[in-house]
C-alpha cells in the first residue's frame, strides 16, 4: 500500500506546486511518478525564491513604514501595495503592528493576501489574530473554494487557529483542505474533536463529490483508533456506501485502510 499512498501524496504535491508556479495541474502531470518529497522540495525552493526576492528593498520599506500611522498603512496596503507586496511585507513587519493593520483590513483583502502569503513567515502575526478575524477570512476563502490557501494555514498556524478556520467548513470542504495540508500530523487532533455523526458525513461527502482519494489520504494520516472510528461511523450502517468505498479503495490500491 505504500506505493499507493505515495501516489496520493504526489498528487497533492502537484496540486500545490501548480498553484505556486501559476500553472494548471494538467501541465504538471508528468511529475505524477516523482516522489512526493522531491516535488515538495521543488515547491519549497520556488516559494523561497519568490518570497526571498528583493529582501533589502522590502526591509527598507518596512523600516520606513514604522513612522507611518496604522490607518495610513491600511490605505496604502489596499490602494498602493496590493495583496502580493502586502504578503511579502507581512513576513518582515513587527507582530503587534502587523496584527493592528490586519484588524483594520476587510476580509476579502485579507483573503487576497493569504493567497500570496507563506504562513511560515508570518506566524508571528497569524498566531495573534482573534478568532473572529480568522473566521471571516476562512469564510471568504471558502466562498472562493480556495482550498490550497486554507490548507497552507491549517498546517502552518497553531491548532486553535486551524480549528477556528476548519469550523467554517462542511465535510466535503474539510476533505478538500485536508488533502493539501502540508503538515498532516495535526489532522488526528482536529478530527478527534469531532462528533461521530460528523465523521460519518466524511464518507458520504467522499462518495457524493468523488473525493475518495482525499478521504483515504486523511485516513492514512490518522492513528489506528481514530481511523477505525471514522470508518466504522461512516460505513458500517450503509451497506451500499460500504461497497462503493471498498471499490474506490481497490481502484486506488489502499484497501487495507478499510480493514
Amino acid at each position: 500500500m505504500t506505493g499507493a499512498l505515495d501516489r496520493l501524496a504526489a498528487r497533492a504535491e502537484i496540486v500545490k506546486l501548480a498553484r505556486v508556479l501559476g500553472q494548471s495541474e494538467q501541465r504538471l502531470e508528468f511529475l505524477r511518478d516523482v516522489p512526493a518529497a522531491d516535488i515538495r522540495a521543488l515547491r519549497d525552493q520556488a516559494t523561497e525564491a519568490l518570497h526571498g526576492a528583493h529582501q533589502p528593498v522590502l526591509r527598507k520599506l518596512v523600516a520606513a513604514s514604522g513612522i507611518i500611522p496604522v490607518p495610513v498603512l491600511v490605505t496604502l496596503a489596499q490602494k498602493a501595495f496590493g495583496p502580493l507586496l502586502s504578503a511579502r511585507l507581512a513576513g518582515l513587519i513587527d507582530g503587534d503592528r502587523g496584527v493592528a493593520i490586519a484588524l483594520k483590513l476587510p476580509a476579502p483583502f485579507l483573503a487576497d493576501v493569504a493567497a500570496e502569503l507563506d504562513p511560515r513567515r508570518a506566524v508571528h502575526i497569524l498566531s495573534e489574530l482573534p478568532t473572529a478575524t480568522v473566521t471571516d477570512v476562512s469564510r471568504e476563502l471558502r466562498r472562493r473554494e480556495d482550498w490550497i490557501t486554507l490548507g497552507r494555514f491549517v498546517g502552518g498556524v497553531p491548532p486553535e487557529i486551524a480549528e477556528a478556520g476548519l469550523a467554517e467548513l462542511n465535510e466535503r470542504q474539510v476533505l478538500e483542505v485536508a488533502f493539501v495540508v502540508d503538515d498532516k500530523s495535526s489532522l488526528s487532533t482536529l478530527v478527534a474533536r469531532q462528533p461521530a455523526e460528523q465523521c460519518a458525513a466524511y464518507a458520504r461527502a467522499a462518495d457524493e463529490y468523488d473525493l475518495w482519494h482525499a478521504l483515504f489520504d486523511l485516513l492514512a494520516h490518522l492513528d489506528d483508533g481514530l481511523r477505525e472510528r471514522l470508518v466504522t461511523a461512516g460505513l458500517d450502517e450503509d451497506p451500499e456506501l460500504h461497497s462503493r468505498a471498498h471499490e474506490a479503495a481497490a481502484d486506488l490500491g489502499v484497501e487495507s485502510l478499510l480493514t
